[in-house]
């Protein structure tokens, strides 16, 4: 297999983007990964795009399609991806089987979402259509109710308190608010949120003992790579992206019928397969993008993956240790916590996120100094469908 390399990156801003189509926002994303890959009028060999809602929200479907007809890359390839909240990944995933098989030499990769279509009753209602639909589904289940489960699960089993999942919380709202592509640009204060009268006001309770801050919110948004070969790449004269590695996993669609749900055995899986990929091992790591829609997510994670034993991921994040300058820089870009996670657009988000990190392009705020491999995890279902991706910076 071929080593490939991303050579472009590009995103619009998360958020309510009312003034938007779906296909406006996948357009623009795409716009600028191509501008940054600097391919001028060579066309892309394949369009992968990521996408969840499209057909039940815009009631529009074969995107991909309409995408590549829409930037006027005819006659390449196009296919819709569609695998839950790792949709990003899993179409980056094809577009790095496709180069690094021989087939294509480029490719485009974006996904999008516009979750703001509907009211937030429809959009949790259709968050919750890929939880198990006799055994969770129909009975009303959502997924912010199993992350609620899941959080009593690891808290009573590893002693996680409201204080560590503050802290994962603080954090990522405060680099969200550095990040001009975030939907919440404002750092919180705990004070309002945590503590006094008005605590349970301004931060109610939405699925015990997960409450509102705990929880990522409804995001429209789109986000792209541009794969390629290495040859490719390094004829534009700059420091470049390779995957060096990437894992995927699966686990028991239901959450109850787990031996263990604390286990999160396909992030585990799946980190184990991409580090043996890349020949590396997690304390390799200079920076990761973890899949927080839950804040208890970030901590579990980041244990799952190998960057804190078992219990001593809580105090990590309270300690600093995942902060800008700390042991493990986690969701630098404010994570889905704080930059926001419109589905399809989430997996290939985080890969963008690392790409900057990695060619050292962020403002001193939010670059972690001297970043040269990083990882990201794209969380599918309720962790029956994980991906890991291991990048590397090459200099020209």
């Amino acid at each position: 297999m071929r080593d490939v390399a991303i050579i472009g990156a590009g995103m619009i801003p998360f958020g309510r983007r009312d003034e938007d189509t779906l296909m406006d926002m996948l357009a623009c994303a795409s716009l600028n990964a191509l501008d940054d890959a600097g391919l001028g009028d060579q066309l892309v060999d394949a369009v992968y795009v990521a996408n969840v809602g499209g057909g039940m929200l815009q009631r529009q479907t074969a995107i991909a399609s309409s995408l590549a007809d829409r930037l006027s890359l005819l006659p390449a390839a196009a296919e819709t991806i569609e695998n839950g909240p790792a949709s990003g990944a899993s179409a980056v995933k094809n577009g790095l089987l496709a180069i690094a098989s021989g087939y294509y030499d480029t490719a485009l990769v974006v996904g999008g979402e516009k979750m703001h279509e509907v009211d937030s009753h429809h959009a949790t209602d259709f968050v919750s259509a890929m939880t198990h639909p006799q055994a969770e589904y129909l009975y009303g289940i959502t997924m912010p109710g199993l992350g609620g489960l899941f959080a009593r699960l690891y808290m009573e089993k590893y002693g996680v308190t409201r204080e560590h999942l503050h802290a994962v919380t603080l954090k990522n709202h405060a680099m969200g608010a550095l990040n001009p592509y975030a939907n919440f640009k404002k750092p919180l204060n705990d004070k309002d949120i945590f503590d006094g009268p008005q605590a349970l006001v301004n931060n109610p309770i939405l699925a015990d003992p997960l409450r509102l801050y705990d929880l990522c919110p409804i995001s429209d948004g789109a986000a792209a790579l541009v794969l390629s070969t290495v040859d490719i790449a390094k004829k534009s004269g700059r420091p470049y992206v390779v995957i060096a590695g990437f894992g995927q996993a699966t686990d028991t669609h239901t959450l109850a019928e787990r031996a263990d749900p604390t286990e999160l055995k396909a992030v585990s899986l799946s980190a184990r397969k991409a580090f043996a990929m890349a020949n590396l091992k997690p304390s390799d790591i200079h920076v990761a993008e973890l899949h927080d829609a839950f804040t208890i997510l970030e901590i579990a994670e980041s244990e799952r993956i190998g960057f804190f034993n078992e219990g001593e991921g809580g105090d990590a994040v309270s300690s600093g240790k995942t902060r800008l300058g700390g042991q493990i820089p986690i969701n630098v870009s404010g994570g889905l916590k704080a930059r926001g996670h419109p589905m399809g657009a989430t997996g290939v988000a985080q890969i963008v996120d690392i790409v900057w990190q990695l060619r050292h392009e962020l403002p001193e705020n939010r670059q972690v100094k001297n970043a040269e491999i990083g990882l990201t995890i794209n969380f599918g279902g309720f962790a029956n469908n994980v991906l890991c991706f291991i990048l590397r910076r090459v200099e020209a």
